[in-house]
């Protein structure tokens, strides 16, 4: 009788021992998942924003990017080149900033 418990008791902590390592594994693959996560995802601040500009720079882009499209609108005559030229504003003012400001983060 003794034997038939101790064998059954044997079975026991060998499965318990294999949910175990189980659990052990799931553990771990969710730690190296959120890891990962945690390096992939961006670091937004306290309002939300990537990057930062004083309130400054950012009047000094919407100033220059205006003037920029104002000169494009009075100096063009032709309507097709005055739009072509004010979305190759739009798209390449945000790269110019990068280069010239550069990238603060905080």
């Amino acid at each position: 009788m003794s034997k038939e418990r101790a064998r059954r008791r044997a079975e026991r902590l060998a499965v318990l021992e294999k949910d175990k390592a189980a659990r052990a594994r799931r553990v771990a693959r969710r730690g190296r998942r959120q890891a990962l996560v945690r390096r992939l995802k961006p670091r937004f601040g306290r309002d939300g924003r990537l990057y930062y500009r004083s309130r400054r720079q950012r009047i000094g882009i919407v100033v220059v990017t205006l003037l920029a499209i104002a000169a494009v609108w009075t100096l063009i005559p032709e309507l097709a080149l005055r739009i072509i030229l004010t979305a190759l504003l739009v798209l390449a003012v945000p790269a110019l900033v990068v280069v010239v400001l550069g990238r603060r983060s905080s």
